[in-house]
């Protein structure tokens, strides 16, 4: 099929959705509101409210104000969520570089031996270099003007210049038999490796889904994280049903948000943010039936 659908002017995108049953009640309003969030990205936001998605014909008192709530807890939801991620991201790097470096001295991360799959090895070293060749990092500037060798800089100057992906995927490709890799999990409360690999990959997607402005509220996430029944703080006691939406994630984001930052305000931000947004659907996330009495929740 050929695509032939037209350009149209924002008058001519609010007559459309007005002829499809969404009411718009303030057009000035959504007329400013569609000139400043694309047409396309707000479908989104109202594509569970229409009763014929073929034809995009929207439910009886669908309203184009229940779009932009949507919409605008989207946003704020993903603020909060990156601040979060942003602490785990600095915290698990600091262990990464810290328990490592002790262990295996300052270029571990160029030792084939401590690695599982020597291409993926290969690999990080080639991206390594291309991160090291491109940082504006005044640490990284200097580093070359003082030192002709090694060849790259040790691994507290090098591995901060890798991204939360790319440090999962190094810290997932280190043996499973090397002891710092469990430790590393246990000290930020997680039982062993294999929880914390799948976690971090879980909130590496999430955080680049926030950095790019992405929508995450009623998202199907791709690879949901492995959930244990009990760990050693306060946990769920009901699981998550709906693992590939963003609850499942945001269980562990709160979960190691309490070891890296005990006084996190997260919880009581994220029950004033379903406050000041009632219409929002928690279940549209992912989240369970009775989740604010959750012992994590508390």
């Amino acid at each position: 099929m050929q695509f032939s659908k037209p350009s149209l002017t924002v008058s001519q995108q609010i007559n459309q959705l007005k002829s499809r049953g969404l009411q718009i009640t303030d057009e000035a309003s959504a007329e400013h509101f569609l000139l400043n969030v694309s047409y396309y990205r707000l479908a989104g936001y109202w594509w569970p409210l229409q009763s014929d998605k073929i034809n995009h014909v929207f439910k009886p008192g669908s309203q184009f104000e229940t779009v932009v709530a949507l919409y605008d807890f989207d946003r704020a939801f993903r603020l909060l969520l990156f601040d979060a991620i942003e602490r785990i991201e600095i915290a698990f790097r600091t262990r990464l570089i810290y328990q490592l470096s002790l262990a295996y001295g300052p270029w571990w991360f160029e030792t084939a031996g401590l690695f599982k799959n020597q291409q993926h090895f290969t690999d990080m070293l080639k991206l390594i270099d291309n991160e090291l060749l491109h940082s504006r990092e005044v640490f990284i500037q200097e580093h070359k003007i003082k030192y002709t060798s090694p060849q790259r800089p040790p691994a507290w100057k090098t591995i901060e210049t890798l991204s939360f992906g790319h440090l999962s995927k190094l810290y997932s490709n280190l043996l499973n038999s090397i002891p710092e890799k469990d430790a590393i999990a246990r000290s930020l409360d997680v039982p062993n490796a294999n929880f914390l690999e799948s976690w971090l990959q879980a909130i590496s997607l999430l955080r680049n889904l926030c950095a790019h402005h992405s929508r995450v509220w009623n998202k199907n996430l791709p690879k949901p994280p492995r959930l244990p029944n009990r760990l050693p703080k306060p946990w769920v006691n009901q699981l998550p049903a709906g693992v590939n939406k963003v609850y499942a994630p945001l269980c562990c984001i709160r979960y190691v948000l309490g070891s890296v930052h005990p006084n996190t305000s997260f919880t009581q931000h994220l029950h004033d943010l379903f406050r000041h947004y009632p219409t929002v659907d928690p279940f549209a996330l992912g989240f369970s039936i009775g989740w604010n009495q959750e012992p994590l929740w508390q």
